[in-house]
């Protein structure tokens, strides 16, 4: 019998228990490559079987990063990939670890690090580059991380067979900012980390009932105290309208009138969806945020704010609103003009579902992914 042929997969998260984010990307490949074996690598598994050197890497990032540290504009667990030191470090453990005679290829989750091997074509996923970031308000050139690094970011793509990117902005800044060739760059968007939800017809209740949801880990970045403002704003004219914040919220917050209900576990969070009118989290800084792929999925109409990849996800005036980061009056008008019109709501709701049933479901991502990558392999002459 033939020998399987070999794909090495490469995160940088721990082995299981893995980030939700990782397990449903690599159900997804699994599903879509099942005539291959999937050597599935771990990269913190790797260097953590080296604590001296681990410990060095710490030093290096600490020296390289050291008024941003004591100024707490960085955090160490992050600066800790982002230098020269560490992008070799695990370069050479991928040499040492992905086989030119028994891998056919090779598909990195994220850029934070470099798995090309020469003799392996390597694919890059990623939902965000580092240049990205000064599109974003309130972001500036010194908050960047170092020429070093930056120039290893690069590197890291260029090496690639061909990068598959969750959103237009990112493809459009590794070809603008990165340098990259159009054609080695595909947007082939994600899919929802929850399970997807039957599809039912339009509950009127369901929309008339007023209720509004948040849903984001870390609440000033993803624009909680803005959205704190735009709801007091329009309460005078929907006294019966209602706030759910399912956040970690810093104490003295006054969420007095808003159904705080903490952190939930993540298959939890479909009830919440499903008794919900409207999703809103008007994020200042969002690489990518699936809770919106989850909400689209479960039927609601979305309010936003245009950044990242969010124009991709709602079109304005179809399945939802955008408004500017930081405007909590066009966040307050937005909201009230669904509030005002349950059946505009319901219809925005059903775009959201057919939107995400035509980008963002994981075996069509797959499926793109695969057509792509024997696309490339094809081309390179390699079977």
């Amino acid at each position: 019998m033939a020998r399987r042929k070999r794909i090495a997969v490469i995160s940088l998260t721990p082995a299981p228990p893995a980030p939700v984010a990782t397990k449903s990307t690599l159900r997804a490949l699994e599903d879509a490559f099942p005539d291959y074996e999937l050597d599935i690598i771990y990269v913190l598994d790797l260097i953590k079987r080296a604590p001296a050197r681990m410990a060095m890497a710490g030093v290096v990032a600490t020296a390289t990063y050291l008024p941003d540290l004591l100024g707490k504009r960085k955090k160490l667990k992050y600066a800790f990939f982002r230098t020269p030191y560490m992008v070799g470090w695990i370069k050479r453990l991928m040499a040492r670890r992905i086989d030119p005679a028994t891998h056919a290829f090779s598909i990195q989750i994220q850029s934070l690090f470099d798995a090309s091997v020469p003799g392996v074509p390597n694919f890059i996923y990623t939902d965000h580059v580092h240049l990205e970031n000064l599109k974003f308000d309130g972001f500036t050139q010194d908050d960047l991380y170092s020429t070093g690094w930056r120039a290893c970011e690069r590197e890291i793509y260029h090496n690639a067979a061909m990068v598959f990117t969750w959103s237009s902005n990112v493809t459009r800044a590794l070809i603008e900012d990165y340098g990259m060739p159009p054609e080695r760059v595909a947007c082939i968007h994600t899919g929802s980390n929850s399970a997807i939800p039957d599809k039912h017809p339009p509950d009127p209740a369901r929309y008339a009932r007023k209720e509004i949801l948040f849903v984001g880990l870390d609440w000033k970045r993803k624009g909680g105290p803005l959205l704190l403002e735009a709801f007091r704003r329009l309460s005078a004219r929907h006294e019966d309208a209602t706030l759910t914040v399912i956040s970690r919220v810093p104490k003295g917050e006054d969420l007095s009138g808003v159904n705080h209900v903490g952190l939930v576990p993540l298959d939890a969070l479909p009830d919440y969806y499903a008794r919900a009118s409207i999703f809103c989290m008007p994020t200042r800084l969002e690489p990518f945020g699936n809770v919106f792929i989850e909400a689209m999925w479960q039927q609601l109409p979305i309010v936003a704010t245009r950044v990242g990849a969010l124009p991709d996800i709602v079109e304005d005036g179809v399945n939802g609103f955008l408004v500017p980061p930081d405007d909590a009056r066009s966040l307050s008008d937005r909201l009230s003009r669904l509030l005002d019109d349950p059946a505009l709501c319901a219809a925005m709701g059903e775009a959201s579902r057919d939107r995400a049933a035509s980008r963002y479901d994981w075996p069509l991502v797959a499926r793109d992914m695969r057509a792509r990558i024997e696309g490339c392999l094809a081309d390179r002459g390699v079977t």
